[in-house]
C-alpha cells in the first residue's frame, strides 16, 4: 500500500523535541520529506547549545527517510522564510506546515511582567503566523497544502498561572480558522490541533500539593508520539475536506472542539438600559454561563 505522504515535503516547527518529535519521524515513515526545525531552546526560549534536531533528522535518515535540520527562529520574519526556502529550494515543494515550535514563561496574571507576555506570543503566535505566512504564495501557486497549528486546552478551556500561553493558543485556533478561511478558494486547509502530551512543556507543572501529584501523575501517561498518526492523517489527501477544524488528542482519544456559537440572548425593542440590563438580560442568560473551568476540570478521567 502506498504511503499516506508519498511525495509530500513538510516542515515541522520544533521538532526536535515531544510531540514535534514524533510528528518529524511519523511524517517520514508515511513517506514525506521534513525538514526539522528546532532553535534549540531551553524551555523558556532562552537559546543554549543543544541541537535536538539535528538528532532527529539523524534518526530519519538512518531509517531511510529525507530530512534536513532548520535553526531558526519562528518569531523572526525572515528566518520563517528562510526555513520554508530551504523545504523549497531542498525538496521542490512544501506541501505541509505544521506549527508546533513553544516556549513557556507560567506566572500568576497579578505577576506576570511584559517581557514573559511579549516572548510566549512572538512564539506561538507570531510564530505560526509568520511561518505559514511564508508558505502561503507556494501553496496558493500550487493550488494545495495542510497547515496544522498546535493550540492546547489552556486556550481552549483555560488554566491558572498562563495567561500569555493561554491568549497565544487561543489565538492560534482563531489564526487557524481564518486561514482556512481565506484560503479555501486555492484548496488550502487548516486546522488546529491541542496536543496531551507528557513533555518539558508540563514537565514544570507544579507538583506542591496532593492534588497537583495526583494530576501530574495521571499527565505523564500522556504519551506525545500519540499526537502523531492523528497529524498524520489530517495531512492526507484522503483528509482534503477537512479544515477549519479544533481538534484535540490525548493517547488513543480524538475529540472534535466546538465553536464559540450563540446560546442564548435577550431582546428588548425599546432598547436597553443599564438598569434593564442588569434587572433582565443577566439574569435571562445566567442559565448559560460557561463555569469558570480549568482543562483538569473538564478532562478529569486517566488517558485510554
Amino acid at each position: 500500500m502506498a504511503r499516506l505522504l508519498e511525495g509530500k515535503v513538510a516542515l515541522v516547527t520544533g521538532g526536535g523535541r515531544g510531540v514535534g518529535r514524533g510528528i518529524a519521524i511519523a511524517f517520514a515513515e508515511a513517506g514525506a520529506k521534513v525538514v526539522v526545525n528546532d532553535l534549540g531552546a531551553a524551555l523558556d526560549g532562552e537559546v543554549g547549545g543543544e541541537q535536538p534536531a539535528h538528532e532527529v533528522v539523524a534518526a530519519i535518515r538512518a531509517a531511510g527517510g529525507e530530512a534536513i535540520v532548520d535553526g531558526g527562529s519562528v518569531a523572526d520574519w525572515n528566518a520563517a522564510h528562510r526555513m520554508v526556502a530551504a523545504a523549497v529550494d531542498t525538496f521542490g515543494r512544501i506541501d505541509i506546515v505544521v506549527n508546533n515550535a513553544g516556549i513557556l514563561r507560567d506566572v500568576m496574571f497579578h505577576r506576570m511582567n511584559e517581557a514573559d507576555f511579549d516572548a510566549v506570543i512572538a512564539v506561538h503566535l507570531k510564530g505560526s503566523f509568520n511561518v505559514s505566512r511564508a508558505a502561503a504564495p507556494h501553496f496558493k501557486a500550487q493550488a494545495s497544502g495542510s497547515y496544522v497549528h498546535m493550540t492546547s486546552t489552556s486556550g481552549l478551556i483555560g488554566n491558572f498561572g498562563q495567561a500569555n500561553y493561554s491568549a497565544a493558543k487561543l489565538g492560534i485556533a482563531a489564526l487557524s480558522k481564518s486561514i482556512a478561511l481565506d484560503m479555501r478558494k486555492f484548496n488550502v486547509r487548516s486546522n488546529a490541533v491541542a496536543p496531551f502530551a507528557w513533555t518539558r512543556m508540563i514537565d514544570s507543572i507544579p507538583a506542591e500539593t496532593p492534588e497537583q501529584q495526583r494530576r501530574l501523575e495521571g499527565l505523564k501517561k500522556l504519551v506525545p508520539e500519540k499526537v502523531a498518526p492523528f497529524v498524520v492523517g489530517l495531512c492526507a489527501d484522503e483528509a482534503s475536506d477537512v479544515t477549519g477544524q479544533v481538534f484535540a488528542v490525548r493517547n488513543n482519544e480524538i475529540f472534535l472542539f466546538s465553536q464559540p456559537r450563540p446560546i442564548r440572548s435577550a431582546h428588548r425593542g425599546e432598547g436597553w438600559t443599564p438598569e434593564g440590563v442588569v434587572a433582565t438580560a443577566l439574569p435571562m442568560m445566567r442559565a448559560g454561563f460557561s463555569p469558570l473551568d480549568r482543562s483538569s476540570d473538564v478532562f478529569t478521567w486517566d488517558p485510554v
